[in-house]
């Protein structure tokens, strides 16, 4: 079983060292993470923000240890101040098997995101993340073939563990992309674009749905909301 050390990690760059364990393995692996967690947050929103399962877990005297599985869905791409940090509904299927956001044949995320010059590389999110700091997560971590399956006790669960990372990290803006899955988790009266409250901390925008099957949202108006979004990130 391989091993991570919290010790020769900040708080902040844990998440993204579980995503890169979380890439380069297939589910049911599993994880030991021990030493001491000083992060604001708990470290199980961390962990269920890696894609992981906590399977178990010793804590005691200021160290702990955490065995964790690779579970068949997305982990966040999350770090302090991003320019932007891009929310899913939840994992798609094909994104979940390929561990990439919007990853489906006809979602038109990653096009869009190009044009508007959000994003560097189609379907790449490390390039996404390392590049031009964007980061991605999912108000619900289980992949579904449809998001229409998702409960509303989900979304209302997944919006409070993200309402805590966006407030520890502090991304300059978090852009919530599908209206439906919005108004469910946080707002049921919320209207696309740039939302007149804050989420966490942060500048909160509203983009429709970029799956193929959002017939009531064209190229361009996705393009323009993601410019929107890149342009809310760099003030």
């Amino acid at each position: 079983m391989e091993e991570l050390d919290l010790a020769r990690l900040t708080p902040e760059a844990t998440p993204a060292a579980l995503a890169e364990w979380h890439r380069h393995h297939e589910p049911g692996a599993e994880l030991e993470v021990h030493g001491r967690w000083f992060g604001p947050v708990p470290f199980t929103l961390v962990a269920a923000g890696a894609g992981a399962a906590i399977v178990d877990a010793t804590e005691g005297l200021g160290l702990a240890k955490w065995r964790l599985r690779r579970e068949p869905t997305l982990a966040d791409l999350v770090a302090p101040q991003l320019r932007a940090l891009v929310v899913g509904l939840n994992p798609s299927v094909v994104a979940a098997e390929t561990g990439v956001p919007f990853a489906g044949a006809s979602n038109r995320f990653w096009g869009a995101a190009l044009d508007a010059n959000l994003v560097p590389a189609d379907r790449d999110p490390w390039r996404a993340f390392v590049e031009s700091h964007i980061g991605f997560t999912d108000l619900v971590k289980r992949a579904t073939p449809r998001a229409d399956s998702l409960t509303r006790a989900e979304y209302t669960e997944g919006a409070d563990r993200l309402r805590v990372i966006v407030e520890w990290l502090a991304p300059a803006v978090i852009c919530f992309a599908g209206l439906t899955g919005y108004r469910r988790a946080i707002d049921a009266d919320a209207a696309e674009g740039a939302q007149p409250s804050r989420f966490g901390g942060a500048l909160a925008y509203v983009m429709p749905n970029p799956s193929g099957a959002n017939a009531h949202a064209s190229r361009d108006a996705l393009v323009a909301h993601l410019t929107a979004v890149r342009e809310l990130g760099a003030t």
